[in-house]
């Protein structure tokens, strides 16, 4: 929607802050853990850790950081055992989270998100509250200045896209279904076009439009919580309006 920041957007655009968190490696070893304890310890026959070794090796975490997460995971070195619990709720405003942790203690984590939720004016709610506004899909963005929106048409049709999204400045956006998202990959890394980001991904049917105010309280939410050790990743249904934004970067 052209004059307005869907949440993928305002994601990428406060992504080098979100980097700098000292939590990331913390994140990406505990999906590692879960999805080599789920699926075995092999990347080939495990689509979900081989999704989550190349997301820690484009956010540049050593090997062997990434292959003791594998050994914990399969048991061959000790290790937490995380649980994943997914909660809904409502932010600022009245917009739908979506707030998915992995976690050794549920206590903690519930009373962690809860504090910071009620803190900024927002309320847990009951599983399945929000989760009917979210469809989950595959999502891949490739930069804009790799390939032309007709040359990934062409290439990824039979490949399991479903629609390509070009709204943001500098990259397009692949959207597959899930078990699609691989061919998708695998597409793109033959026809030598660049991609980031490649994951699974939770899509609003719609979203709700903030202005700056409570824009700004979304933002600020959501960033305690991705701050949390426990919290793996949020999702949300908010967009920002570009003249909403200017005035929170001003």
């Amino acid at each position: 929607m052209s004059g307005h920041s869907k949440w993928a957007t305002i994601k990428r655009k406060k992504a080098a802050t979100d980097q700098k968190r000292g939590n990331l490696f913390t994140k990406l070893v505990k999906e590692i853990t879960i999805a080599a304890r789920m699926g075995g310890g092999d990347p080939t026959g495990n689509p979900r850790l081989r999704l989550a070794i190349d997301t820690a090796r484009a956010n540049s975490m050593p090997m062997d950081n990434i292959q003791r997460a594998i050994k914990k995971g399969t048991g061959e070195l000790e290790g937490a055992v995380y649980e994943e619990i997914t909660y809904e709720g409502y932010g600022p405003a009245g917009i739908a989270l979506i707030i998915e942790t992995a976690t050794d203690n549920r206590n903690r984590t519930v009373a962690d998100i809860r504090h910071l939720m009620s803190r900024s004016g927002g309320s847990l709610g009951e599983s399945g509250s929000v989760a009917w506004m979210f469809q989950r899909k595959g999502s891949i963005e490739v930069p804009k200045s790799a390939a032309s929106e007709d040359q990934l048409m062409e290439l990824l049709l039979d490949a399991g896209l479903e629609e390509l999204e070009g709204d943001d400045e500098l990259v397009y956006t692949v959207l597959t279904d899930v078990k699609d998202l691989e061919t998708a990959k695998n597409a793109l890394e033959k026809a030598g076009i660049p991609f980031e980001n490649a994951k699974v991904d939770l899509l609003p049917d719609n979203y709700v439009e903030l202005e700056a105010e409570d824009a700004s309280k979304a933002i600020r939410l959501i960033d305690a919580l991705e701050s949390n050790d426990d919290v793996q990743s949020v999702y949300s249904n908010m967009e920002i309006s570009e003249s909403a934004m200017q005035s929170l970067n001003d």
